[in-house]
């Protein structure tokens, strides 16, 4: 039986990490600061009593998940690949040479038994999941995404904060504070993600220029993002306009092709007020896929399209559970 270390179990990410290892046979570790040591932890039809992360402990397990901030990992990450496989959901080795960015059912193939592994962005991995098998029939040329992320994506005490103050809320100007934002999310749309960069871009974006380009082994793909928080709770939602280096001449092809995709639903049935939204992907396992149409600038050789999916399971739990399922083929 493989044992499995979970480090910052408490968290958003860690507790649905844990929902996805309820029902499997492996024997569980969970770990937390010394502050939560001690406690019970329940999560599904299991508990678990959590123990203050050690560099000792971890050795002992076959896999360790780390769902914690850059700063530990970077602390931690490669002493404890030494003896178990790390998977860190955090952005501490994405861009590093030697650390494979994972998305399995795009670019499982190119593992090579590294020890540690990257779990990429949220808004990366959700949009993947759509560019991987549309890059494979046509090639990309360019890429513009625009991502409407979840209170999710700041954390559970930021998803948190956006229930209260969506309740609490009764007009414009009178509290604009948050502790997780900006400003206050409520009722709003914030368009900063993560810090500003000296181009004048987030940090959020061009972690999407920068890990799409790895996953998909096109590293000069132009690519332009615009990340914005919008008050959704725990699924983001995309808008990708792609060009293609070969003529997209039929839609019902794009549409036939995404659904035999892994881990892709394709909804497009607009006549039916049928496409994808946070309120219908969340807690899905699969990106929801629609409003696919030839863009108006690109014509045969460009595409429009809305994705939508559970940041805390597609764009980051579900795909780390799944390279565990790589790891451990």
């Amino acid at each position: 039986m493989k044992k499995i270390a979970v480090v910052g179990c408490t968290g958003a990410v860690g507790l649905t990490m844990l929902e996805l290892l309820e029902n499997t046979d492996y024997a569980v570790e969970c770990m937390a600061s010394a502050r939560s040591a001690g406690q019970t932890l329940k999560v599904g039809s299991r508990s678990y009593l959590i123990s203050e992360f050690s560099v000792e402990a971890c050795a002992a397990c076959d896999i360790v998940f780390l769902c914690v901030s850059g700063k530990f990992a970077l602390q931690y990450g490669r002493q404890l690949s030494e003896s178990s496989f790390v998977i860190d959901n955090s952005s501490a080795f994405r861009y590093e040479p030697d650390v494979p960015l994972l998305v399995p059912p795009v670019n499982g193939a190119a593992y090579q038994g590294e020890k540690l592994i990257a779990n990429p962005n949220c808004s990366s991995a959700i949009a993947l999941m759509v560019l991987g098998p549309l890059h494979l029939a046509y090639e990309l040329d360019s890429l513009i995404v625009s991502t409407y992320q979840a209170a999710s994506g700041a954390g559970k005490p930021a998803m948190l904060e956006l229930v209260e103050n969506t309740k609490h809320f009764s007009d414009y100007g009178e509290s604009n504070s948050s502790s997780n934002f900006p400003y206050n999310l409520a009722f709003n749309v914030i368009p900063q993600v993560d810090q500003f960069e000296s181009n004048g871009y987030t940090k959020e974006e061009m972690k999407v220029v920068w890990e799409v380009r790895k996953v998909l082994a096109c590293p000069d793909l132009p690519i332009s993002t615009t990340a914005v928080r919008v008050p959704t709770l725990r699924s983001h939602a995309e808008s990708l306009t792609i060009k293609f280096k070969q003529p997209v001449n039929s839609l019902s092809a794009v549409r036939a092709l995404l659904q035999r995709s892994p881990g892709v639903e394709v909804i497009d049935r607009p006549d039916e007020k049928r496409y994808p939204m946070p309120m219908t992907s969340t807690y899905k396992h699969a990106v929801e896929v629609g409003r696919i149409r030839h863009n108006l600038i690109y014509g045969d050789c460009g595409l429009d399209m809305f994705i939508s999916g559970d940041q805390l399971l597609r764009g980051a739990s579900l795909n780390a559970f799944e390279i565990m399922q790589l790891v451990s083929a």
